[in-house]
């Protein structure tokens, strides 16, 4: 009898591997993903209430209600997806899962999650730039202004954490491409 017959825990972890070790480095950076979203969801949360964080800005005049479910809204998929960057490192990321009937066992092409992962990590890279324009007032950019310079201080540190998100997925992506490139003698 093998090991991971006699010790289901050791047999999960054997089907669960994928199919190149993946760095520690990448496995480090997709767990901190959501981690780095997280101070925007919760910054965002008292805005969508009214409260506007310090912002020297008029209220908006849709109601409370509205304000409330498009913060939760984006909250939620901006975790969703730092959750599905996870996929970059685990093996539903290469191979669809077994609970996805017609599907489950098949292997993912690498370009159908490098490209829109690229792409995604392009875009908020975008963010990246704009947010370093506006920040330092580089170019002519501007942040909204804000009644003191502790609220200006908080929202730069929260949105700065935030906008780490592109360059980690295009960390990620790269990791990914390499660990899923064919080797020569194989093509």
């Amino acid at each position: 009898m093998a090991i991971s017959e006699a010790n289901p825990a050791v047999a999960a972890r054997v089907a669960a591997r994928t199919e190149r070790p993946v760095p520690r480095w990448a496995e480090r950076v997709a767990r901190l993903l959501p981690l780095v979203a997280l101070p925007v969801c919760l910054w965002r949360l008292p805005i969508g209430f009214g409260f506007l964080m310090g912002m020297d800005a008029e209220r908006e005049t849709w109601p409370v209600w509205a304000g409330v479910a498009y913060v939760v809204t984006l909250s939620l998929l901006s975790e969703a997806f730092a959750l599905l960057c996870r996929g970059l490192v685990r093996p539903w990321g290469e191979t669809v899962p077994g609970w996805v009937p017609g599907l489950r066992g098949r292997r993912i092409p690498p370009f159908v999650v490098i490209v829109p992962a690229a792409l995604s990590g392009l875009l908020l890279t975008g963010l990246l730039v704009e947010w370093l324009l506006s920040t330092f007032h580089i170019a002519g950019f501007a942040n909204v202004p804000y009644t003191n310079g502790w609220w200006a201080l908080l929202a730069a540190v929260v949105s700065g954490l935030f906008v780490l998100w592109g360059p980690m997925v295009l960390a990620l992506t790269y990791a990914y491409w390499r660990r899923r490139q064919l080797p020569i003698t194989a093509r």
